[in-house]
């Protein structure tokens, strides 16, 4: 898939992914309220390995922000600041990622009052360590699940 947003890019031809965010949402949605209610971090870390560069990066992101938050509120707990390390290969087109971030940042301030949140690539591959031990509370992974056990 290529990057940008032609006629061949991921961005356009995503609905199949976008289908399986949709399937496996509740299941997502579990583990979060789940994960809040064990968690006292005053910075809750994610990751989303193998995130792409089209609508769905930040689709994901935008559905574990918002249960991140309402797990919160139903526990009547401050909201944590979000740290959100985006992951795929370096080859990946992360600039269309980062130019959508302030319309991002602008609809969750608007929609939500939601406190700091903070996105960040993460390139590399899972042949090789991305982040330190015990350094994230939620990983999300729709297609790179056989590369699990690298993380």
């Amino acid at each position: 898939m290529n990057g940008g947003v032609g006629k061949t890019s991921y961005a356009t031809n995503s609905l199949h992914p976008r289908a399986v965010i949709s399937l496996v949402k509740p299941i997502v949605n579990a583990s979060i309220e789940q994960l809040c209610g064990k968690l006292f971090s005053d910075c809750l870390k994610i990751a989303d390995l193998g995130c792409s560069s089209g609508p769905n990066t930040l689709l994901v992101v935008s559905d574990i922000i918002h249960n991140i938050h309402a797990a919160f509120q139903k526990l009547n707990r401050p909201y944590p600041t979000i740290q959100v390390f985006l992951n795929d290969l370096p080859g990946n087109d992360f600039n269309t990622v980062f130019r959508s971030l302030p319309g991002f940042y602008k609809k969750f301030e608007e929609e939500q009052k939601l406190g700091p949140c903070f996105i960040t690539a993460m390139p590399g591959s899972f042949y090789g360590r991305l982040f330190p031990n015990n350094s994230l509370h939620f990983i999300h992974s729709n297609y790179a699940l056989m590369w699990i056990s690298e993380v």
